[in-house]
């Protein structure tokens, strides 16, 4: 993890079949975990509205823009079911970088309401130039990260 005062700057997760689609699951985009480090990486969201949602402009290595979602599926106070935050419309940036079942999708924050995407294909990854950490949401941790 990369932290300032204003919490968490670069988050990472290695990229799962329900997150690529390749499982053809109708999942509504990448869950995000109830972590206090994971969740000050993203736009604080009112729990006191039903599915609060905020539109993030995010950029990647080439320059282009995506607008990715991220979204509090919070209806189960609202006499629904679901209490799970979410990253949603990614497909189109999968899709396009052609990203697969163990690829690391990291992202970072640049300031306040500014965001970059990278990724990682998992063959790099078995180079050893990456640390393996399963496919969950990480917080990452760079020694010497202004």
């Amino acid at each position: 993890m990369t932290e300032t005062a204003g919490g968490c700057r670069t988050i990472s997760k290695v990229l799962s079949g329900n997150d690529t689609g390749e499982t053809g699951s109708h999942q509504a985009g990448i869950y995000v975990p109830k972590d206090g480090q994971i969740l000050s990486f993203f736009p604080k969201l009112p729990s006191s509205l039903k599915n609060p949602r905020k539109d993030l402009i995010v950029t990647d290595r080439e320059g282009n823009e995506w607008g990715f979602i991220f979204v509090y599926y919070n209806n189960k106070h609202f006499g629904g079911t679901r209490d799970e935050y979410r990253l949603t419309c990614m497909t189109k940036f999968i899709g396009h970088h052609h990203l697969k079942i163990g690829d690391t999708l990291t992202l970072s924050k640049t300031s306040s309401d500014s965001y970059r995407v990278d990724y990682i294909r998992s063959s790099d990854n078995s180079a050893g130039k990456v640390l393996r950490l399963g496919n969950r949401w990480r917080a990452v941790n760079i020694k010497g990260a202004r």
